[in-house]
């Protein structure tokens, strides 16, 4: 019987200990752990990375989506437009924000936010529009971006499985106002810990951007603003700086392995992801979608192969948001897909003999 986890981050780290702990190091011999030069460097290549002249490091992605929000002087009273189809940061950080969530459903392919929903959601206290590039696909931009600018709204995207993705040749982050990356140790480009950066092209936001992360501070004691602690340390940045030149790579082998499950599973009748046109995919995850999935993932468990559910309740039908309930008569996809959707093993570790072993135990579940 096979044992494949779903996720085994071990891995990575064995194939990269002496580049990681000789960042890890240096660090600690330079004895400066916040707002140093690792950050500025990878603030910069990150930024280079993705096509942006600027890049700011926060703690986490859900602060990186919470700051972005607010340097756009969204605010208590104010509404954002997002999805439910998503995992709960997207939404906390509105919440952070004050802002009140108004969710759209989405996309039957791509099961990212459906640009013909949005005007329907738009109402006098809209300030922003938050669409969510899911499972590693970026949204469809171009209508998202053309209704913002047509009714005065801010596009902050959310990259946080969107590491290297593209849209129409414009990366991830780099079409609206600010895109806003997490960098959880789960992610393509994963660090040790929390971390996160907004890139942007605003002079300006950037810069505001810098001081919300540090208590608004701008220099010295100077505080034009209410901030925050929200800092990408020097460890994390450290980190993140060894595994960059490593994340084309990782996600090429991403796609290689999709490939191979999308070839096998297609022919079982499993219904696969689809990389729409104009966009590549870097596959954060690969979820299929399966009629009876309790069965699926008990066989699957049974043969071997650790699944996961991304996600299982959508986000207004949780209790903490039992307030966004009633939005859910405007969400009929996304509440069908939460009963479907399943996550099997995908990250470039995974060797070949593995993804033949996870395509065997799906043959034997259905």
């Amino acid at each position: 019987m096979a044992n494949i986890p779903f996720r085994d981050l071990r891995r990575q780290y064995q194939a990269m200990k002496p580049a990681v702990d000789g960042a890890i190091a240096d660090v600690l011999a330079r004895g400066r752990f916040i707002l140093g030069e690792r950050l500025e460097q990878f603030e910069a290549e990150f930024a280079r990375y993705c096509g942006a002249n600027y890049g700011v490091g926060v703690g986490s992605g859900t602060e990186a989506l919470h700051l972005a929000l607010v340097a756009c002087g969204v605010g208590p009273g104010d509404e954002v437009i997002s999805v439910s189809n998503t995992c709960v940061p997207t939404v906390s950080a509105i919440s952070f924000a004050g802002a009140t969530p108004a969710f759209v459903d989405i996309d039957p392919v791509t099961y990212t936010m459906e640009p013909g929903l949005i005007e329907d959601r738009i109402t006098p206290r809209t300030r922003a529009i938050v669409p969510v590039h899911l499972y590693g696909q970026c949204a469809d931009m171009d209508p998202i971006l053309e209704i913002a600018r047509r009714r005065g709204l801010h596009v902050i995207e959310d990259c946080a499985q969107a590491h290297g993705a593209s849209y129409k040749g414009r990366m991830a982050g780099t079409m609206g106002d600010a895109g806003c990356y997490s960098f959880y140790p789960t992610k393509n480009l994963g660090a040790s810990g929390d971390a996160g950066i907004v890139v942007s092209s605003d002079r300006a936001l950037a810069e505001k951007l810098r001081a919300l992360r540090n208590y608004g501070r701008t220099e010295g004691y100077a505080h034009p603003h209410k901030g925050f602690n929200s800092r990408l340390d020097e460890l994390q940045a450290a980190i993140l700086l060894a595994k960059l030149p490593h994340l084309k790579s990782w996600n090429d082998r991403r796609r290689q392995i999709v490939a191979r499950y999308t070839q096998a599973l297609t022919e079982l009748g499993i219904v696969c992801p689809i990389e729409a046109p104009g966009r590549h995919h870097v596959y954060h995850l690969f979820v299929i979608r399966v009629t009876d999935r309790a069965s699926f993932q008990a066989a699957m468990h049974a043969h071997g192969v650790a699944t996961w559910i991304h996600y299982p309740v959508p986000v207004h039908l949780l209790e903490a948001y039992s307030d966004l309930s009633e939005s859910g008569k405007h969400l009929p996809l996304t509440t069908s897909l939460a009963s479907q959707v399943l996550s099997l093993p995908l990250y470039p570790e995974l060797d070949d003999h593995e993804v033949d072993a996870v395509i065997a135990a799906a043959k034997r579940s259905l």
